[in-house]
């Protein structure tokens, strides 16, 4: 297996885990509706209804830390960072990977999987309410999570090195961008005609105008 294609393995596996995950808030949706419904029509409140909407939504944030990672997507202050060379992003970014990522990542493991031993051990139920639902199998997510974002995490490694040896990024496996990424990134094609680079390019004007009369009439508002 070439260097590349374990790279697009393990971005296509924390693909896959994130869009399954991502079912989750149907479920969490549905289950506030139902909620919702009951609670104010049927005036039949549920007791554990805050533990399950925490599961859910947290089962989805967690199983979805691997595919942000796999895409780049999770928040950075890179107003300095974008304007590096390509060897100096790289080197900044092993340094704290390997000073922070991965201590952070395996003790969160670690402790995850202590943590849902014991939960497992003693049966455990949430405390918020007097019959709590079951909570070891939430708890099961977070050293899953972990082992998924190590996973990703590695991958990731192994892209800095490649980019310290070639002085440019290897290819990240790509899935889905913002209407505005994409038309951009259309405009400045060299493989588009004229027609489309215009209707592009007036497309991600038209966006960014939206965009800045939203921002200025919430400015108003308040």
């Amino acid at each position: 297996m070439t260097v590349q294609r374990f790279l697009h393995f393990v971005d296509d596996v924390s693909t896959w885990v994130g869009k399954a995950a991502a079912w989750l808030i149907i479920g969490l949706m549905l289950l506030v509706c139902a909620e919702v419904f009951k609670r104010y029509i049927l005036n039949m409140p549920t007791a554990w209804i805050f533990d399950a909407s925490n599961m859910f939504y947290g089962s989805l944030f967690m199983l979805c830390g691997a595919y942000a990672l796999a895409q780049n997507a999770h928040v950075r202050g890179d107003f300095l960072y974008s304007s590096m060379k390509p060897r100096t992003q790289a080197s900044l970014d092993l340094v704290l990977y390997f000073v922070f990522f991965l201590p952070g990542i395996l003790a969160l493991i670690w402790a995850g999987y202590d943590y849902a031993a014991q939960s497992w051990r003693i049966g455990e139920h949430s405390n918020v309410t007097a019959d709590g639902p079951p909570v070891y199998h939430f708890k099961t997510v977070i050293p899953i999570a972990g082992a998924l974002v190590l996973f990703q995490g590695i991958a990731e490694i192994v892209r800095c090195i490649v980019c310290l040896k070639t002085g440019a990024w290897p290819a990240r496996l790509k899935d889905v961008s913002e209407i505005d990424v994409v038309e951009q990134q259309l405009a400045q094609s060299e493989h588009v005609d004229d027609a489309t680079r215009k209707l592009a390019i007036e497309k991600a004007a038209a966006i960014e105008e939206a965009a800045r009369q939203r921002g200025m009439g919430s400015g108003d508002k308040v």
